[in-house]
């Protein structure tokens, strides 16, 4: 899910990840705003100052910039270098990075012992190389999700993250460091919802996904999610983060996909669907519906957790819960603020809240690139790489480097920030390729349980 080159509409993934304000909406429907603790660590977790990690950013398309202005007000992060094969990208990128080199030819990076981790943003085919050097040159990846368009190459990114213990390798799943998925996670497998009965995602927004470009090898590079020898089209390159948390809450895998897609819009030669449909079945027994167009951006982006007792609403960082009229009194309700909505009693719920704490106060708007699960990514595999790199040297200093085994158990005892790793990697990548195969070719796609082993 790379938003690395897009057109001068100015859309970028950032509209996704970062969520927008639903309150009035949520308040004529009766939605219940639930809420993450208010002082919970900053991205990256409590740091201490001066603390730093050398890091380069590969891939400086719309979202490698995003990346740039993120890393940029993160205090662990020193962007000491940029690279991008297009000369002009570097140049546009140079401002978000002022004090870094830049840089044409990754392995240039990858050859530079003082650079510790590698953000790559690249477009999703161009993935596994990049991974799988930049790992054997030492550096500790952090690789945009899909991370890769082919079941092989993900599985060669896996396997190659797996055999090197002494770095980390985290995939683009911002939502599996973001606080608020993290507070949500115990409250809907816990069964508040009551009984599962369905889930929902969509992704809409009016965009072409085509850009134009004086050179013709240079227009082809910039329209490879319409390239059908490697695109995964929308449904692989947008739903990644949807699709993989609802195999997070649901504490389940897939079993089986169904698709379909269509070019309802851009009638401009492309092969690509412009629209989208699939349904997801898991092995708990429950389905996802998912739906996605570029012809139309009404009602935007966001996922429904449907359960017998309530349903949950998700949106970037924010959520509501929608309760049924029969559903029991589950006890917190007593501690929350209650407001009267259209027809309806919403109950706002705040981690840490109780009747005696000012209920009435409100969250302060997100401020672009500040504590969105993109910034809370990168944060926390920053400080996971730190942490990790100071462990191996602790562990060398005190025992040498002869015994690998112990090295690798010393490691796993290691306390990480929240971060997806390269087996969640794997499985949200198959997810997003077979998802891409049913919408393509229209048929029931079966994804038996070894396809998400490594």
């Amino acid at each position: 899910m790379n938003e690395n080159q897009i057109n001068s509409s100015g859309f970028n993934r950032r509209d996704f990840l970062r969520g927008g304000s639903m309150a009035a909406m949520m308040a004529f429907m009766g939605g219940v705003e639930l809420f993450a603790q208010t002082n919970a660590a900053p991205p990256g977790g409590e740091v201490k100052p001066g603390l730093k990690v050398k890091v380069a950013v590969i891939g400086l398309g719309t979202w490698g910039r995003d990346i740039l202005k993120t890393l940029a007000r993160l205090p662990i992060a020193e962007v000491v270098a940029i690279c991008d094969k297009y000369a002009p990208s570097v140049k546009r990128a140079s401002g978000d990075a002022p004090n870094a080199e830049q840089v044409e030819d990754y392995k240039k990076i990858l050859e530079n012992k003082n650079i510790k981790a590698v953000v790559i943003a690249t477009p999703t085919h161009l993935h596994k190389d990049l991974v799988i050097e930049a790992l054997k040159a030492g550096k500790h990846v952090y690789c945009e999700a899909p991370i890769a368009h082919t079941v092989e190459d993900a599985k060669a990114i896996a396997v190659a993250a797996k055999a090197a213990p002494q770095q980390v390798f985290q995939p683009g799943l911002q939502l599996r460091s973001d606080p608020q998925r993290h507070f949500l996670l115990p409250f809907i497998r816990s069964g508040a919802l009551g009984a599962w009965v369905m889930a929902r995602a969509q992704w809409n927004k009016k965009h072409s996904w085509r850009n134009t470009s004086p050179k013709p090898e240079r227009e082809k590079e910039l329209n490879w999610r319409l390239d059908p020898a490697v695109t995964l089209g929308m449904i692989g390159e947008l739903s990644g983060n949807q699709l993989d948390q609802a195999a997070w809450f649901f504490n389940a895998k897939p079993t089986a996909i169904e698709g379909s897609g269509n070019i309802a819009f851009w009638k401009d030669g492309r092969e690509v669907a412009d629209t989208v449909q699939a349904t997801v079945h898991y092995s708990n027994g429950v389905f996802l519906t998912y739906s996605g167009t570029l012809a139309n951006s009404f009602d935007s982006d966001y996922e429904m957790f449907y359960g017998s007792d309530s349903a949950v609403m998700l949106r970037g960082s924010n959520a509501w819960l929608f309760k049924e009229v029969d559903s029991p009194l589950l006890g917190w309700e007593v501690y929350t603020k209650k407001e009267n909505f259209y027809k309806e009693t919403g109950i706002v719920i705040k981690a840490g809240a109780s009747k005696s704490a000012d209920q009435g106060a409100s969250t302060a708007p997100e401020e672009p690139f500040t504590n969105t699960p993109l910034s809370y990514a990168l944060g926390n595999f920053l400080r996971n790489a730190f942490d990790i790199a100071t462990a191996v040297d602790d562990f060398k200093a005190s025992f040498g480097d002869d015994d690998a085994e112990a090295l690798k158990e010393h490691l796993a005892k290691v306390r990480r920030q929240p971060a997806a790793g390269y087996l969640e990697g794997y499985q949200a990548a198959v997810t997003a390729i077979k998802a891409a195969e049913a919408v393509k070719t229209g048929k029931r796609v079966e994804l038996p349980a070894d396809l998400f082993t490594v």
